[in-house]
């Protein structure tokens, strides 16, 4: 990767890409295929959400054949495996080795404008730049969600995000609460747990799914039916699946299902939904039962669509029993927790984050800051976005689906500069960045 000031001398590029994560990379692949002059900008280091905000034992819930960035498709011995956080890295590495993408790590952009040209401004930490064209890669996940009662908590109580855990023995000891249910929370409660931790767990209203159902991952099955496919505004849900909670699965140790009962069984102490905390006491919701069955119907409800599938495409398949429920929750399960009797040492927070585009200065975004677009494109002539989660299908925010979002936005690069070259000779202020 060429990180050298001499990318950053003169401050106009046709194309500048926000985010050096897998979708900011997937873009510089299509640009550089294309010959046509971009830059990444990236305000940590290239990869940084894969190398510093995932645990010590994180690993893909997707198999390694879904890996597949544009020209470097997962090449390992083991496709129906799942990479681990270090492989997860060592592939972004060398994808990264395997064309060399201009790009200027540690310069945070921190506004974005159109001038009266119709030249994008882009202010950063380390100066101005220009362009022609700008691709907004950093995906939905911006600001740790904290929620307002953590500061109701006392000060010797270890509080983190999901995004800040590293592992078991990073904690104090003591026992663990740990609120939320989706892929983070469940993963790390798990991982908890197999260290013989003591944990507290808040079940939200995530939905579960199979490892596997009928001799293959459930992934692989919902790929043959073309559910990855499926563009949003298909989705039953509609563009309202992007709110919803990924279904928690795991890939550990060869991937499995994550059972909240069979955690319970064996010591782990389940909740509703986290209310508040007061006076030394966290207190729950009465919804333990109905989230635990919500999640499992959500799971069986897959399972209908890939029975139905294989019957309608006379599919020889093995057959398998349905889950039976291993514990249910008792009629007067607990719905408030002592903190000091129950010697809480840490909280971590694994109820998602928010998104941050405020320093984009178009009109584009709705009420709950989401950029309009369609498929990344969005009203604004030379404005898109890449990477959000179903920007277009399930795949779009993962390295399964950024391939074709990438080569969509080319299509659309292409075409605009193409359109608009004997207008896009613009005079370059003598601005300079200086990467240190």
């Amino acid at each position: 990767m060429n990180t050298s000031p001499q990318l950053l001398q003169d401050n106009h590029y046709s194309v500048l890409i926000i985010g050096g994560g897998q979708a900011g990379l997937s873009m510089s692949y299509n640009l550089k295929q294309q010959c046509i002059d971009h830059l990444i900008l990236e305000k940590n280091r290239i990869g940084h959400a894969w190398r510093s905000e995932r645990w010590d034992t994180f690993c893909l819930v997707t198999p390694n054949w879904q890996c597949t960035l544009p020209g470097f498709p997962y090449t390992g011995n083991d496709p129906y495996g799942f990479m681990k956080k270090d492989d997860i890295v060592d592939y972004i590495d060398r994808y990264v080795a395997s064309f060399e993408p201009p790009a200027a790590e540690g310069v945070g952009v921190t506004r974005l404008l159109r001038n009266a040209a119709n030249v994008f401004e882009i202010e950063t930490t380390k100066g101005n730049l220009t362009a022609d064209q700008v691709v907004v890669a950093i995906g939905g996940y911006h600001i740790p969600i904290i929620p307002g009662a953590a500061e109701k908590l006392p000060d010797h109580i270890v509080q983190l995000h999901s995004s800040d855990y590293v592992n078991p023995e990073s904690l104090p000891p003591g026992d663990i609460l740990v609120v939320g249910t989706g892929q983070s929370g469940c993963q790390i409660a798990e991982d908890l747990h197999l260290t013989g931790r003591r944990v507290h767990l808040c079940v939200g209203d995530a939905p579960r799914v199979a490892r596997t159902y009928r001799g293959k991952d459930v992934v692989e099955w919902l790929d043959h039916m073309k559910y990855y496919d499926l563009p949003v505004e298909r989705h039953p849900l509609g563009t309202g699946v992007r709110e919803k909670t990924n279904h928690y699965v795991t890939g550990r140790d060869g991937g499995r299902d994550i059972d909240l009962r069979k955690f319970a069984l064996e010591g782990m102490q389940l909740y509703g939904r986290f209310e508040t905390f007061a006076d030394g006491i966290a207190t729950f919701g009465s919804e333990l039962k109905n989230n635990l069955d919500s999640a499992d119907a959500a799971s069986e409800n897959i399972k209908n669509n890939i029975d139905k599938f294989i019957a309608d495409n006379a599919i020889d398949a093995p057959k398998e029993a349905r889950y039976v429920p291993l514990w249910e929750p008792p009629a007067d399960a607990p719905q408030r927790l002592n903190m000091g009797s129950n010697n809480i040492a840490a909280v971590i927070w694994c109820i998602g984050f928010r998104t941050d585009f405020s320093w984009i200065e178009e009109t584009i975004f709705d009420a709950r800051g989401y950029p309009g677009h369609t498929r990344g494109v969005t009203d604004i002539a030379g404005l898109y976005f890449l990477g959000l989660p179903w920007q277009y299908t399930w795949g779009s925010g993962r390295f399964s689906g950024i391939a074709r979002d990438a080569g969509y936005l080319l299509e659309h690069i292409v075409r605009h500069r193409d359109k608009n070259l004997p207008t896009m000779k613009i005079s370059v202020q003598s601005t300079q960045l200086e990467v240190q």
